[in-house]
């Protein structure tokens, strides 16, 4: 029975996924950014559960990875086709099988996320070096970035902001960068712990407590801050071990 437990977990963040797709289809934004919170919530738990069970499948490698497909890959790519709607008007007429309709071009770039997501999950699964560490910026942390723009637009309530974030080259080259870092060669630190010691784990500490810090300061600003900050202590993470 309890090797089940997991899995179910790891389905609730499947059903996470489905339900943020769908506000995120409907264009109501915060509502998908809460359900994929919520699935990332689910994400971490699942794997926790099966470290602690000691339960840990195939099968459960894989349906993790077919989760965070939707929850951190398909999600975040509808988000980013919505903010990419609202940065431009208008579109192309199409009439196809007797059916007229407007269709966007533009706003479909944001799809490039979905399928960089969907790249860096199949490469993730192969991957046999990607145990203590992470090549790349995990899908979860890229979702989180993508989803907390229009968080940004409805309560950190500044124009200048606001006129950045829906400004289409911004996005178009938020959307690429995105893309770009989930499949980079940049080797990013994961929080599993071999002991709790600061020595050992001195910038995992700082990084954490920087965190804090954005969060309780520049509230949802803070979430692509910590996204950078998390790259940068990464690489000087990597720098101190190889000096």
């Amino acid at each position: 029975m309890k090797q089940h437990i997991p899995n179910f977990i790891t389905l609730l963040n499947v059903f996470s996924g489905c339900i943020a797709t769908v506000f995120a289809v409907l264009n109501q934004l915060e509502f998908a950014a809460i359900f994929v919170f919520l699935g990332i919530f689910f994400d971490f738990f699942d794997g926790l559960a099966a470290r602690l069970l000691d339960v840990r499948s195939e099968l459960g490698v894989q349906l993790d990875s077919l989760a965070d497909m939707i929850t951190s890959g398909l999600v975040p790519g509808v988000v980013m086709y919505q903010l990419l709607n609202m940065s431009q008007r208008g579109g192309w007429n199409i009439d196809l099988f007797g059916a007229h309709t407007e269709v966007a071009i533009l706003p479909l770039f944001g799809f490039i996320i979905t399928m960089a997501s969907a790249y860096r999950l199949a490469k993730f699964n192969i991957d046999e070096n990607q145990v203590s560490s992470f090549i790349g910026l995990p899908t979860p942390a890229n979702a989180l970035l993508i989803l907390t723009l229009p968080l940004i637009l409805l309560y950190q309530n500044n124009d200048i902001l606001n006129s950045i974030i829906l400004n289409q080259w911004f996005l178009i080259g938020l959307t690429l960068l995105s893309a770009f870092l989930l499949n980079s060669k940049i080797e990013l630190f994961s929080f599993k712990f071999k002991s709790y010691s600061f020595k050992d784990n001195g910038i995992k500490y700082l990084f954490l407590i920087g965190s804090l810090v954005l969060l309780l300061t520049v509230k949802y600003l803070a979430v692509p801050l910590i996204i950078a900050l998390y790259i940068l202590t990464s690489i000087l993470e990597k720098q101190f071990k190889t000096s």
